[in-house]
């Protein structure tokens, strides 16, 4: 699946700063598919969506900390040790999908949001 959904652990608040914040229904869980990412336009935030289970998603910022570029939905999913990760597709940087720490660049960390499935559908709260 290649198309931008289009709007149907939190971040800092200076990353959500001009975004309403609240919950959000963004698009049915099974229009993820699993262990690929998909880029959503919420609330005018750019979030990357990553389906990882039956019911498991997460949802970081879709901007790349390191470059600024737009790219984390093509990020290459992975775990280090029981904590799920995304890495960069760019440069490579390891991000900690829970909590958004970089594994891999000090001083660099992503916006990560939490969510929900509220019967079939993934909701991301900003």
């Amino acid at each position: 699946m290649t198309a931008t959904l289009e709007l149907g652990a939190l971040a800092a608040d200076s990353d959500l700063a001009g975004f309403e914040t609240g919950w959000y229904r963004v698009c049915a869980v099974d229009d993820l598919e699993p262990a690929w990412g998909e880029a959503a336009l919420v609330a005018g935030r750019q979030v990357a969506l990553f389906r990882t289970g039956p019911r498991e998603v997460f949802a970081v910022a879709h901007e790349d900390p390191a470059t600024g570029a737009h790219v984390m939905a093509r990020g290459i999913l992975g775990s280090k040790g029981t904590r799920p990760t995304i890495a960069s597709p760019l440069h490579k940087e390891v991000y900690d999908l829970e909590s958004g720490e970089c594994y891999s660049g000090p001083g660099l960390r992503l916006a990560v949001f939490s969510t929900r499935v509220i019967d079939g559908f993934v909701e991301v709260q900003l």
